[in-house]
């Protein structure tokens, strides 16, 4: 059975859904999207990411196409209608079809919405297999990485730079002061020498991410104490441990960097406790929500 799309108020095959060549996304990158974990059927941390999704149009002057509560039903129809139960959902809001100019349409145009889903692999339960290696790269993205925009072409050259040095994710770093950033697209977070989690404090430098503030609020929760604070590459190299986070990795451990290893080059005991409380956290948002 084809997938199913839904684009602009229909839910058309994959194959056949289109969009306008003078939408304003595919012609200025005008817009934001949002990528959730669908497990067990139910979307996990979905307030969340509706959130970051109204504040990251907020921030580009952009009106939500619908309300909250009318686009979560169509994030459930989609995930029904392609039967998937565990899954990546995207979804994308543009400013819509307009002339090719560079200022907003002089007559507001209707927001222009698309949502997919596709299936993944089962939650990861081997923490040891989970593990990865990154590279470090400087950070040439654009100044407001706060907001979730579609512009992501430095993302894209800083993650084909990681795949073709066998590694999973670019580790970026301001050229200026040495200080790490975030991941090309996950956050960064290290065990430093003295053993405490770090992570860059929310600014415009960096995406709010969704499972970072999800992981934090678990921690909280869990009583383990977290420092919202900027490491340096040397901070960095130093550390006991390291990991990332996101939508698509959860708490996924960081081994080497470039080439080196993280610590003793295994999976830490800490970020060991923090994989297995994200697991629950998955596991028990879904039972939270039934």
């Amino acid at each position: 059975m084809s997938r199913i799309a839904y684009v602009n108020g229909r839910y058309l095959p994959q194959s056949e859904a289109s969009v306008n060549i003078e939408d304003r996304g595919y012609q200025f990158g005008d817009g934001i999207y949002e990528v959730v974990h669908l497990h067990d059927g139910r979307y996990v941390d979905e307030d969340l990411h509706l959130a970051r999704l109204e504040r990251s149009l907020r921030e580009i002057r952009l009106p939500m196409p619908m309300s909250r509560a009318a686009l979560s039903v169509v994030l459930r129809e989609v995930a029904a209608r392609n039967r998937v139960t565990e899954g990546l959902l995207y979804m994308q809001v543009t400013r819509g079809v307009a002339r090719r100019d560079h200022a907003f349409p002089a007559k507001p145009v209707p927001p222009a919405l698309v949502v997919t889903v596709r299936r993944i692999a089962p939650y990861p339960t081997d923490v040891d297999r989970w593990a990865a290696s990154c590279i470090t790269l400087p950070d040439l993205r654009w100044a407001r990485r706060d907001i979730k925009s579609v512009n992501l072409l430095p993302n894209c050259l800083a993650r084909q730079a990681a795949k073709e040095r066998g590694a999973i994710e670019a580790i970026l770093y301001d050229e200026a002061t040495g200080m790490v950033t975030e991941g090309a697209a996950t956050t960064f977070w290290i065990v430093d020498e003295q053993g405490a989690i770090r992570t860059r404090h929310l600014d415009q430098v960096i995406l709010p991410g969704c499972t970072r503030g999800a992981l934090m609020a678990e921690l909280r929760q869990a009583g383990i104490a977290y420092d919202e604070r900027a490491f340096t590459l040397d901070e960095m190299r130093r550390a006991r441990e390291a990991f990332i986070t996101s939508a698509t990795s959860f708490v996924k451990p960081i081994i080497r960097i470039d080439g080196a290893p993280v610590g003793d080059g295994q999976v830490g005991p800490v970020v060991r406790r923090l994989f297995d409380i994200f697991a629950r956290h998955v596991k028990g948002a879904q039972k939270n929500a039934a």
